[in-house]
């Protein structure tokens, strides 16, 4: 059975750090009603859970904060290692080179039930060169590093001292102590005519206004924070978190007592993507949306939002932030 650790690729760096709640919000954990009925299925059913407290990082993991983990391990991250052939039966000879997957919209009217017609997977991507070969992190050092595996985001975390937060621990510190609200902060989008984080404006994927400032991620403090202080919760990037995928929630517990504590996601067998039988790479929960979420094809861009992602996969509009859960560091 494929899993994080047994794709063939170099071991992951052990140098680990001591871990520190500088740069974290602590939040007190509670009771809360997790996921909804009002939006996309894989969201149902909204249940009641509760989570024990826990620190978070302020805002998602720059390209600063990796590429001093990457100086001090010498990390090489997926996107830069040719997959082997064996992990990808049937793959074309010719695509099993190092790279990731790139957004690259289209100049013309597409098919948006075909995603493939603004993806392309670009050789020579890395978190080093986000926008492929030629490109550098000139200027990007406070912005969200991308192109991350799952194993990648591990890895920091582990040499961090810390861990990637679960589904319940990262929706709950998104909603800032606003929950049932449509967005996490409040019920407008765009109250008074303020962008509140970084989304697509205009007609994806063809057209981007950029009326927020952004065509692609933006610093990690551009927008503001939400309830509890915590920045970009929602859009910019994409966030890994630690749970298989479901492609829904357990039901609601019967009764108070029974209400589930510390929740994880369904078992790992559950979370392989059936259009693929032959390559069995699980796949995580992504939360929180991105600069690519947009009104006319993707409303994710708020709390409850999932999406799957397979571990082996890095992408130009995914990244991660950590947690400490109490009683971890001294």
């Amino acid at each position: 059975m494929t899993d994080a650790t047994t794709l063939t690729r170099p071991p992951v760096a052990q140098t680990t750090a001591r871990a520190s709640r500088a740069g974290m919000i602590k939040i007190a954990g509670g009771t809360f009603r997790m996921g909804s009925d009002r939006h996309y299925p894989e969201e149902a059913p909204a249940h009641t859970v509760k989570v024990d407290g826990f620190w978070i990082d302020e805002t998602p993991v720059t390209n600063r904060q990796f590429r001093a983990f990457v100086e001090a391990t010498g990390h090489v991250t997926f996107a830069e290692i040719a997959p082997d052939p064996k992990d990808y039966p049937g793959a074309l000879p010719h695509m099993l080179r190092a790279g990731s997957l790139m957004f690259a919209p289209p100049t013309h009217p597409v098919d948006l039930r075909d995603w493939s017609q603004w993806w392309t997977f670009r050789f020579g991507a890395t978190w080093r060169k986000p926008y492929g070969a030629g490109s550098s992190l000139k200027g990007l050092d406070g912005h969200p590093v991308v192109h991350v595996a799952y194993r990648d985001a591990e890895a920091y975390a582990a040499w961090a001292g810390k861990s990637l937060p679960t589904e319940a621990e990262w929706e709950f510190a998104a909603w800032g102590g606003r929950e049932g609200a449509e967005f996490a902060w409040g019920d407008e989008l765009t109250p008074d005519g303020h962008h509140m984080a970084n989304i697509w404006q205009g007609n994806f994927p063809n057209e981007n206004t950029k009326e927020d400032g952004f065509a692609r991620t933006s610093p990690v403090k551009a927008f503001p924070a939400n309830g509890y202080g915590l920045h970009d919760m929602i859009g910019n990037v994409w966030e890994w978190t630690s749970d298989f995928w479901s492609t829904r929630h357990p039901d609601d517990a019967p009764k108070a007592c029974c209400v589930p504590q510390n929740p994880r996601g369904g078992p790992e067998g559950d979370s392989y993507d059936p259009r693929q039988p032959a390559i069995r790479i699980p796949r995580k929960v992504l939360k929180g949306g991105s600069h690519l979420c947009a009104p006319n094809y993707c409303r994710r861009y708020r709390p409850a939002a999932r999406h799957a992602e397979p571990i082996d996969t890095s992408t130009s509009h995914v990244g991660f932030r950590c947690v400490v859960r109490e009683g971890s560091v001294p």
